[in-house]
């Protein structure tokens, strides 16, 4: 009898905690169920990428070597492109004009000034060229179709950077000279600044392990008492293929020798 009692009491406990085990199951999985509801996952390249700033790369061409592109996307929804027809055309097309998203927002559609538009989904540091229904583009030169994002160095870019010294020499700023600095956008892959006489722009690039190379440097034509100064630093810009920085300084160099030149961060 005893024996019984036991079992029949055993077996009450066994099918008590496997209701309460279905239960806690049942309201587990309508918890999750609820928060998957109430909290969608709305992330997107749209939101979630750092998309801004400047793509490159050589797409495939129908009657040409490639279509060397460059597409500059900005925060306001504008861009800029330039596109190279290698080995058919020397000179570059230039044009510019606004993108939109799509609603997933993974896709920008750029439309240029004559009205025509292109495509791109937008990855990670990446933009994909489309077909005109908006698809990724398969087959064998499906990886050509793609445009890498110019690194980029927050260290380095968005600040003012101050001229202290030039090959060794303390700068220092004489009557009729302005402050030398520099500056570098990140979403336009342009530096500028005043070369301690003239305003100054061109491109630069950075290529990882802290190297960079200047593109053409355009600046204003105003006589000054110091144009020796002027040209020390636009040869700098010339030469340097590296930099530095530590806290503060920046230095611009020339493979590993003495610093070119010598920056501190300074005032906007």
């Amino acid at each position: 009898m005893k024996i019984k009692m036991h079992f029949f009491m055993a077996s009450l406990v066994c099918m008590t905690l496997l209701a309460c085990r279905s239960e806690k199951s049942a309201e587990e999985a309508n918890s999750e169920k609820v928060m998957a509801t109430a909290y969608p996952d709305t992330h997107n390249s749209q939101n979630s990428l750092d998309w801004n700033g400047v793509y490159q790369g050589v797409v495939p061409c129908a009657d040409c070597e490639g279509i060397e592109t460059r597409i500059t996307l900005k925060s306001d929804g504008t861009f800029l492109r330039s596109l190279k027809y290698l080995g058919k055309d020397p000179n570059a097309f230039f044009d510019q004009g606004n993108f939109t998203w799509d609603t997933s927002g993974s896709k920008i559609r750029l439309t240029g000034e004559n009205g025509e538009t292109q495509m791109y989904q937008v990855g990670e540091n990446i933009l994909f060229h489309l077909d005109k229904e908006g698809n990724r583009i398969t087959g064998d030169l499906a990886d050509n179709y793609k445009l890498i994002k110019n690194p980029t160095d927050p260290r380095l870019e968005g600040k003012k950077w101050v001229l202290v010294e030039l090959r060794g020499k303390p700068v220092v700023q004489k009557e009729g000279s302005r402050e030398g600095f520099i500056q570098f956008d990140m979403e336009t892959s342009t530096a500028s600044g005043n070369s301690t006489c003239n305003g100054f722009s061109g491109g630069y690039e950075l290529k990882g392990q802290n190297q960079i190379t200047f593109g053409n440097i355009a600046g204003t034509m105003m006589a000054c008492p110091d144009m020796a100064t002027e040209q020390a630093f636009y040869g700098v810009l010339k030469q340097a293929d590296n930099y530095s920085i530590a806290d503060t300084i920046m230095t611009l160099n020339k493979a590993k020798m003495a610093p070119l030149a010598k920056f501190v961060v300074g005032n906007q």
